[in-house]
């Protein structure tokens, strides 16, 4: 199958098909549409101008992608499998390497919960000679926090009730994730009784509720408290 593209020539040229369609394998284009192509011979050995839809959009791609390179322009992209050392992103129909140092600001156990996902991010590095595109989606979640670290910043006050997920158990208490900035429970405040290990009453990646015992706004350091949610049981005795 091939697509009829009139550019003015002495003649037509005739561009498969598969150049014009989309992912899911429908054609783009009808009888009429403007199209850009790249011209590759005019008038080649056997009479014919040969012409390229697929030429053109990468070219078109690499110029997108150089003009968000020098202006720090956050980019879409697919994640469309795993490699040594990261996985394959699609980036504009152009192919893309994201190192698993640069996935997260954490460490991605499973990838199966990023891969065919659409994503932002920021282009490190863009060499077009050598087709070489690495991007970060790290620099993106980094931003993120630091706007919900900011904004928690501005708001948090001692006493106050706050949500957050349960992030890391230790012997001395548990990192609960506020959005941004981690708070420290400690052991001793999770509950009026005596608890051995935080894991009696917490699991990682439960949502909870605790109140802001102390706020170290320089130092960026809150100490929480779940047992302050309820009444000292041991004063009615």
């Amino acid at each position: 199958d091939y697509v009829i593209v009139s550019a003015g020539l002495k003649s037509d040229a005739e561009i498969p098909a598969s150049e014009f369609k989309n992912a899911a394998g429908e054609l783009t284009v009808k009888v009429g549409d403007d199209v850009e192509v790249a011209l590759e011979a005019v008038e080649d050995g056997t009479g014919s101008t040969r012409m390229s839809r697929e030429r053109a959009m990468r070219t078109r791609a690499w110029t997108e992608l150089a003009t968000a390179h020098e202006e720090s322009k956050i980019i879409n992209g697919v994640i469309t499998g795993k490699v040594k050392g990261g996985f394959t992103v699609d980036v504009n129909g152009l192919r893309a390497f994201l190192p698993g140092s640069l996935v997260d600001v954490r460490p991605v156990k499973d990838s199966a919960c990023i891969e065919g996902r659409e994503l932002d991010f920021k282009i490190i590095k863009l060499d077009q000679p050598r087709n070489n595109i690495v991007v970060s989606r790290r620099a993106i979640v980094e931003n993120e926090l630091s706007e919900e670290r900011e904004k928690l910043l501005n708001t948090l006050e001692e006493g106050q009730i706050i949500k957050g997920i349960v992030k890391n158990l230790t012997d001395y208490g548990a990192f609960v994730n506020l959005g941004g900035l981690d708070g420290l429970l400690h052991i001793t405040d999770l509950a009026w009784k005596r608890v051995k290990h935080p894991s009696e009453i917490l699991t990682v990646g439960d949502e909870i509720e605790a109140r802001v015992l102390k706020f170290d706004k320089e130092q960026c350091r809150v100490s929480l408290g779940l047992k302050q949610l309820s009444d000292d049981p041991w004063l009615d005795m």
